[in-house]
This record gives C-alpha cells, structure tokens and sequence, in this order.
C-alpha cells in the first residue's frame, strides 16, 4: 500500500510553535508560540467569541475506560483525541453552530496528538462510512449527529475506535472563507480539475493556484464534480489545511501581529468548541508541541473497501474492519505511527 500522505511546507527560519491540531484550532496554537506579548489579548478573543457546546459528552457508562496516566508526565498514556465535526448548515433549532441536533455533519476529523507530543495525526472518516449508531442500529456515520446531537456523534466514533475522544470543536466551513481572506489568499495544490457546483462558471485547474475565500469555500465543499465523491472532498479538505499551515507558518504571517489577529478573529465566530477546549488548554498544548515541525503531521483516512449499498437500498462506505484494527490499536496505546504502513492515505 502506498506510504502515507504527509504535507512538505518549507519550515520558517523563526522558532516558535511550527504546527497546529486543525486548520482552525492551529491559527491559535500558532499565535500562541510566535506572539507572546499580544496572547492576552488574543486569548480573550478566542474564548469569548467561539460558541461553547453544552453536554459534549454522552454518559460515562457508555465510554471507553480511562487510559493510564504516565506518572513522570502527568499525561494520558494514549495521548489527545480532538473530535473535528464540519457543517455547512447551522442548528434548525436555533440557528447555532453549537446545536446541529437534526442536521447532518458534513465532515468527521480525528485529531490524534500522540503522549510524546512529537508528531500529531489527522484522520478523516468519510461520512457515509456504514457502522453501528448506540441504540440506532446500522447507520451512516454522519446520521449520529442528527439522531442525537454532539454526544451521540462522540458515542458513535469512541465505539468505532475503542477510544475516548477528550475535546470537539465544530467548524462552520463560511469560516473557511474568512481564514483565507484573512491570510491574503492560499495556494492550493488542486490533484484535480474540475467545474465547480458551488462557484458557477468557475472551473478548478489541475495544479496549484491562489485561491480567495470565495474559491476557498467551493474547494472545500465540492464533491459532485468527483466520480468518487466524497473520497476526494476528503482529500481536498486536507490540501486546504496543508495550504493554510503553509501560509500560516511564514515570517511575513508570524511577525504580523495585526495579521495574527486578524486570522483569530475571522474563524472564532465559526467555531464551537467544548468547555475545556479554550485558549488555557490550546495554550499548554501548544508550548507541548513547540519542537513539531509541519512535516510531522500526517494525514490519512479511516480504511474502507470502497462504496457499496445497505440493505435498505442506500449507497455508503464500507469501513474495511481487518485493517480498522490496526487503526483502533494505534488510537488505543497512542501508537499510530507503528501501524503507519496499514493505513490508507488521503490521495
């Protein structure tokens, strides 16, 4: 199988934190490491414009044990799972980005950071990967969120990998358009061309291209343009974060500080995250994971056998269990990186 997909942006000469979880969360965790004196200021943007999501968690009885902490370091022998949920339709309850009980997430992202904090991973889960939904039966994956808000969503992939899952953040992808815009636009290695669904008369070229936010956005929600569909939304979504990483980690983006808070306060309005998801804790993680560099993060996809059909007729995704295994042992003992060879990489 072929080798893992893993970004090659050129490492900036400063020395302040090299990398981020998300494309989203990473914006603060950069700010963090290369602009001390302005992180008060940007901490209280953080914490007071992002959306705080009540009740995470699905009850304690339904999870996976607590994994053993290392007694030198103080942290979970299995390291950091940050549960990445995207949507491009708010809550038809209230409007928000916090309640999407009733719709359906439009992207699932795994953010493993490992106990040794020397590399972090990035799985994506297609959403119409077929599994058991607790107390729904077989489902689509992305039919958690809608039975069931937020704690059925982090019930449902905690038993797909036997793993907990201990922060979540849901990203309104209109965000995606205020990073970019922020950032004065981002190269995206496109590995497809295609005609866009979302931007009329836009046709996305092979290759790489500046892309504004506008073009951002219909990149990264583009699947009907692709005979696989979803697979390569995936793959898209991820050459977004790569392009991001790589604007984001220029001298010219880190000595910015009018640019730095300008990235943090165009994505903190798009993004909900749980209550012990603030700036304290991305800051800690971020002085953790100062010595990471972006040629660290790996980024893959959960194994499937392809496409298929349900018994009820629909068309889903097929998780391919024998190597699901592989993937559940890596979350399970913080051991991704030694079951690297049975993954799938994202294109």
């Amino acid at each position: 199988m072929a080798g893992l997909s893993h970004s090659s942006v050129t490492k900036p000469k400063r020395r302040g934190l090299r990398i981020v979880v998300i494309a989203i969360v990473a914006v603060f965790l950069l700010v963090v490491g290369a602009v001390g004196v302005y992180a008060w200021s940007l901490s209280n943007t953080f914490d007071t414009q992002t959306v705080k999501i009540p009740d995470v968690f699905p009850d304690e009885t339904s999870r996976p044990t607590v994994p053993p902490v290392d007694a030198s370091s103080g942290q979970s022998t299995s390291g950091q799972n940050i549960l990445l949920l995207g949507s491009d339709t708010r809550g038809a309850n209230d409007g928000s980005i916090a309640d999407l009980t009733g719709q359906r997430s439009d992207t699932i992202m795994v953010v493993h950071v490992p106990a040794d904090r020397e590399n972090i991973f990035v799985m994506s889960v297609m959403r119409d990967s077929w599994l058991e939904i607790p107390g729904r039966g077989k489902a689509k994956i992305n039919a958690a969120m809608s039975y069931g808000g937020v704690p059925l969503a982090v019930q449902t992939v905690e038993g797909l990998l036997g793993a907990r899952i201990d922060h979540v953040a849901i990203v309104d992808f209109t965000g995606f358009k205020g990073i970019t815009d922020a950032l004065g636009g981002v190269d995206i290695d496109n590995p497809i061309g295609f005609d866009s669904s979302h931007l009329k008369g836009r046709y996305f070229a092979e290759g790489t291209h500046l892309l504004n936010g506008t073009e951002a956005l219909a990149f990264v929600r583009e699947r009907y343009a692709f005979s696989d569909g979803d697979f390569q939304r995936a793959r898209n979504q991820q050459a977004f974060i790569k392009a991001v990483l790589g604007k984001s980690l220029t001298a010219e983006t880190l000595t910015n500080p009018a640019k730095i808070s300008g990235l943090v306060g165009a994505i903190a309005p798009y993004l909900a995250v749980d209550d012990g998801l603030d700036s304290a804790y991305v800051a800690g993680l971020a002085v953790e994971l100062r010595d990471v560099r972006v040629g660290d993060v790996t980024f893959f996809t959960l194994p499937t056998t392809g496409t298929g059909t349900s018994p009820d007729g629909q068309s889903i995704v097929v998780i391919d269990q024998d190597k699901l295994k592989a993937v559940q042992k890596g979350f399970q003992t913080g051991t991704l990186d030694a079951v690297q060879p049975e993954l799938q990489p994202a294109g």
